[in-house]
């Protein structure tokens, strides 16, 4: 999720296309929140790991 918000951003950015940037930063706040809760021993989507 992380990768792909970037990779959004990255191509919002150099297209000059706003909704694609904004879909990228909320697709990276949110593998950001999705990477502490897990970090922190939260199960995620009702894992606990990923593999």
């Amino acid at each position: 999720m992380i990768i792909i918000g970037l990779l959004l951003l990255l191509i919002g950015y150099l297209a000059g296309v706003q909704l694609i940037w904004t879909i990228g930063v909320i697709a990276l706040i949110v593998g950001l929140v999705l990477w502490i809760l897990g970090s922190l021993g939260h199960s995620v989507g009702g894992r606990r790991h990923y593999f």
